[in-house]
């Protein structure tokens, strides 16, 4: 007799004197088989520990139990601790659930990756990790009618998403300094293709019009998007430091890096000069002194969250078409 351990469906079927067939229709709950014949095939897989291997159990439930992870081939070295986090919180909920993860990494110019994964049938469905103005892959994906779920907003009401509230982050925290008198104030952002940069903007712009409303003072802001480079941001700062703007917030810690660099070789002291605040809390900036004002997202637990409801539509289970997360901000010593 086969150790109960390795035990396989040809066992089952043998041991119990029906057929393949049956044991699978069994197991997957499909298929037409007499009631009596499947609680038994169930009670001798409860009496022998029977765990279905992922293989079998997929051709019985015609499915690959792999999901797709589509991880953008343009972040740069500040972003890959929030790709490691979420793949940790994803790979924690698909494991525990006989699931693995298979990345496709894509550009906005070639999706070739995510393509091939769809059209091989590799996966059961998708994680998009970021979301964009134009986003090719998650059109693709509409397309072929597979399941995917995106981590961050989008406007497109046929795309399943889960996020931070990163609007309502910034707004908070752009607020908080405007109340602390911090007079002119500026904010160097990123990519506005990314939607996340879009949605960090606004909330800065929606502090200053409810500071504006609530003091009768427009505060004097500047905006600066697209920004890319260290020697774009030094172009920035030199022209902030002209118009005598005491704090500088950046939409991510790249930025904000870059901005803190600036500062430091022309000497200018943070906070007791300018204010620095940054709309992102990385490891990127932990060991920086003075601390960094910021707002701290729980990254696992996103990737978590996605994975779940990712797991829920490919049972066929209804989920919210949209869901967001809080946060938490961080007052430190640079502000």
């Amino acid at each position: 007799m086969t150790e109960e351990k390795n035990l396989t469906i040809n066992d089952i079927a043998e041991a119990l004197g029906v057929s393949k067939t049956t044991v699978s229709r069994a197991i997957s709950g499909k298929g037409r088989i007499g009631e009596k014949t499947r609680a038994k095939v169930l009670q001798y897989i409860e009496e022998h520990n029977y765990r279905p291997n992922v293989i079998a159990k997929g051709l019985a439930q015609s499915r690959t139990y792999n999901i797709g992870l589509v991880i953008p081939g343009d972040y740069n070295i500040v972003e890959l601790p929030f790709f490691q986090n979420c793949m940790l919180g994803i790979s924690k909920i698909a494991s525990s659930l006989d699931y693995d993860v298979l990345v496709s990494i894509v550009t906005a110019e070639d999706i070739s990756q995510l393509q091939r994964v769809v059209v091989n049938h590799k996966v059961d469905g998708f994680i998009l990790t970021r979301t964009l103005v134009e986003d090719a892959p998650a059109e693709y994906l509409k397309k072929t009618g597979i399941p995917f779920v995106a981590i961050g907003s989008s406007e497109d009401d046929a795309v399943v998403w889960i996020d931070n509230d990163h609007q309502k982050a910034c707004r908070e925290l752009t607020g908080r300094l405007l109340s602390q008198g911090s007079g002119k104030i500026a904010l160097i952002g990123g990519s506005r293709a990314h939607m996340v940069n879009r949605y960090r903007v606004q909330g800065f712009l929606d502090a200053c019009q409810e500071y504006e409303n609530k003091e009768g003072i427009k505060p004097e802001s500047y905006v600066f998007s697209d920004v890319e480079g260290l020697k774009a941001v030094e172009e920035i700062v030199e022209k902030l430091l002209r118009e005598e703007v005491r704090c500088i917030v950046s939409t991510d810690d790249y930025l904000c890096s870059c901005v803190l660099n600036c500062l430091q070789q022309k000497r200018i002291r943070v906070p007791e000069q300018v204010r620095v605040a940054s709309f992102y809390d990385s490891s990127f900036l932990e060991n920086y002194t003075p601390s960094v004002t910021s707002i701290q997202f729980d990254i696992e637990e996103l990737g978590k969250r996605t994975c779940r409801t990712l797991l829920q539509m490919i049972d066929g289970e209804e989920v919210p078409g949209k869901t967001l997360l809080g946060c938490q901000i961080s007052m430190r010593e640079s502000t």
